[in-house]
């Protein structure tokens, strides 16, 4: 059974002007999207900026996700690392925070072999009762999980279920379906080609523009199963030059500006990451009328 099917949230991670974690805006952006159809919260992932938060602020981040979430979703903790131990300990650690699952992204930086990936999600595995889905995004790490390699995890390790695919290649992604004999649930980790995903099996996406959207994101992906696959189109291209915007600097730079345009919570982002550029938020803040997130 999938960890969840339809749309998860890579929620952001508010900071107040202090930079410290604002968790009055976390526990509303939480709320906004349970009451909007959200399917499953990602939390300290990418778009919550968890390469910035020490161990402390990280498990902290996860406790208060799935306190608040209190079993409405399930809550999916990132806990990779470049460390196969800190992975470990950091997926130990949300297990015991009452996490549903983990995502755990390939070691970034000093990268691995395609047998050191087996040898790292084996090592992570074998301490976690947590089901576990791989987050492949070579565009990031460097590192790229080989369909083939993915296939060997699947069958040999009981925990592993799923796989993030960011790669942006379908091509990848239907080999991931051939060499897994479809035995893996896939994510969509690009927001542009959900409908796309979803003809190849995919379970559903992991979703930087549900932060803003996310009912129609999660509408995305019910269209599409219920069989209504020209509206699960029609939503995809609704929202697509909004997901360009999310995505014309660096992720969360545009997306937490879009929460602060929304009044969901302050757009503090910790270095390095910058404030966005005036030319960006305005493209932003136009995709976002045009869709009716924001009023003219």
């Amino acid at each position: 059974m999938a960890v969840f099917t339809g749309a998860g949230v890579a929620i952001a991670t508010p900071f107040d002007e202090n930079y410290n974690i604002d968790y009055e805006a976390f526990g509303k952006l939480i709320d906004f999207q349970v009451e909007n159809k959200t399917d499953a919260i990602v939390v300290c992932g990418t778009t919550g900026e968890a390469s910035t938060l020490n161990h402390e602020e990280h498990i902290a981040a996860i406790r208060y996700c799935v306190n608040r979430v209190n079993k409405r979703v399930p809550v999916i903790a990132g806990t990779g690392s470049n460390c196969s131990r800190t992975a470990s300990w950091l997926t130990r650690q949300a297990e015991m925070a009452g996490a549903d699952a983990a995502l755990v992204v390939t070691p970034y930086y000093n990268k691995a072999t395609q047998n050191g990936l087996i040898d790292h999600y084996s090592y992570i595995a074998r301490h976690t009762n947590l089901p576990m889905i791989l987050y492949n995004v070579p565009s990031r790490t460097g590192c790229k999980i080989e369909s083939a390699t993915m296939a060997n995890l699947v069958k040999t390790v009981d925990n592993i279920v799923g796989i993030k695919d960011a790669t942006g290649d379908v091509t990848y992604t239907a080999q991931l379906m051939y060499d897994t004999q479809g035995d893996i649930d896939v994510y969509s980790g690009n927001d542009d080609m959900i409908v796309p995903m979803l003809s190849l099996g995919a379970k559903g996406v992991i979703s930087v523009l549900s932060n803003v959207a996310p009912e129609d994101t999660h509408n995305i992906c019910a269209e599409y199963f219920a069989g209504n696959v020209e509206k699960s189109r029609e939503l995809q291209i609704k929202y697509l030059e909004l997901i360009h915007a999310l995505f014309c600097e660096v992720n969360p730079i545009p997306v937490k500006k879009a929460l602060e345009l929304m009044g969901i919570c302050g757009g503090h982002l910790r270095r390095p990451l910058s404030e966005m550029e005036p030319e960006h938020t305005a493209r932003l803040k136009k995709a976002m009328i045009e869709v009716g997130i924001l009023s003219e």
